[in-house]
């Protein structure tokens, strides 16, 4: 039989059959894919092949096949840096989740996510949330972000769950698609859902006051068909993101006003950091590319990772295994 996986927790996989329904499976054995050095072989998004099996109670599935991905985004993984952890597969868009200060979310930190999104092939929107919220200041600090990356080519749309702007918008780009929402913890991703699709009840949490920082509310990635014919996968909060298996010489590929200028730098295989007339770098002094982008590219170019998100949900995988065994 074949499925969508539609909850990873580790240890067993919340699959939907091609006949709508839910089936919890285990893996078979340990996959191998490609020479992916992954913490997690199966990922929410993967379409897999699996076998019933029927205890005295339940009827649960072995999963024995995991067919090929069009796409997947990864992260850096929290425990082991020269592995990676798949976030979601086969996805359609990714939204990207900003906000100003509740919590704050870098320029690096978006850039990081930009840069890995290009590399897998995944178109990026960036959602500004929480415009509600925002004084005089905030609004000036949001609408420049926004520039930077709309004069990039990036969409970008601004939105606030409790006054519903931008939500109609919002759900016009997701109709028939399967699209990701990440972002820190805190942004506002679980509540956005929620204002979408009332029916879902996901659970929310406030900004802890004391550390401005957002307190983690979805346990694990999970995808949920939506009324309006979307799917959206809810992933949990992360703090870095750590580049995975990149190149130094192919990361500014993946900016796309850097690639767009590269081939006039003078030498085929420039860095743009020290290098003689290096077409970057002279745009850079026009301030026809953002000083951000470029301080975020040295950054990623460097290997100076952000702190990555500490698994603090590893118990709660443990624990939901144990009560499903």
């Amino acid at each position: 039989m074949t499925g969508l996986v539609y909850k990873s927790t580790g240890s067993w996989y919340t699959v939907k059959s091609e006949q709508g329904d839910f089936i919890e499976c285990r893996m078979k054995g340990k996959f191998r894919i490609k020479g992916i050095k992954s913490t997690n072989p199966i990922a929410v998004g993967d379409i897999v092949d699996y076998e019933l099996e029927e205890s005295s109670d339940t009827v649960t599935g072995t999963i024995h096949k995991i067919h090929d991905r069009k796409n997947y985004i990864v992260r850096k993984s929290v425990n082991l840096s020269h592995q990676m952890h798949i976030i979601a597969s086969n996805i359609d868009r990714v939204f990207l989740l900003v906000t100003i200060n509740n919590p704050p979310t870098t320029f690096n930190f978006i850039d990081r996510f930009l840069v890995t999104a290009e590399a897998y092939g995944i178109e990026t929107i960036l959602v500004f949330n929480k415009i509600d919220t925002f004084d005089d200041a905030t609004l000036d600090e949001q609408l420049y972000m926004q520039h930077v990356y709309q004069e990039i080519g990036y969409k970008c749309l601004r939105v606030s769950s409790t006054e519903m702007k931008g939500i109609e918008e919002l759900k016009a780009m997701m109709i028939g698609k399967v699209s990701m929402f990440s972002g820190h913890s805190g942004v506002g991703k679980s509540t956005l859902v929620n204002a979408m699709e009332p029916s879902l009840h996901l659970k929310t949490k406030t900004i802890s006051e004391a550390s401005k920082q957002g307190q983690h509310t979805t346990t694990f990635a999970e995808m949920y068909d939506l009324s309006f014919d979307a799917k959206i996968i809810d992933t949990p909060g992360i703090k870095g993101f750590g580049i995975v298996d990149m190149d130094a010489a192919e990361i500014s590929g993946y900016f796309p006003e850097f690639f767009k200028l590269k081939e006039q730098c003078k030498f085929n295989n420039c860095l743009h950091k020290d290098e003689p007339h290096c077409a970057i770098k002279a745009a850079l002094e026009k301030d026809e590319i953002a000083w951000s982008r470029y301080r975020s590219y040295l950054k990623i170019l460097e290997g100076d990772d952000e702190n990555y998100r500490t698994d603090i949900h590893n118990e709660d995988r443990i624990i939901s295994d144990k009560t499903r065994e």
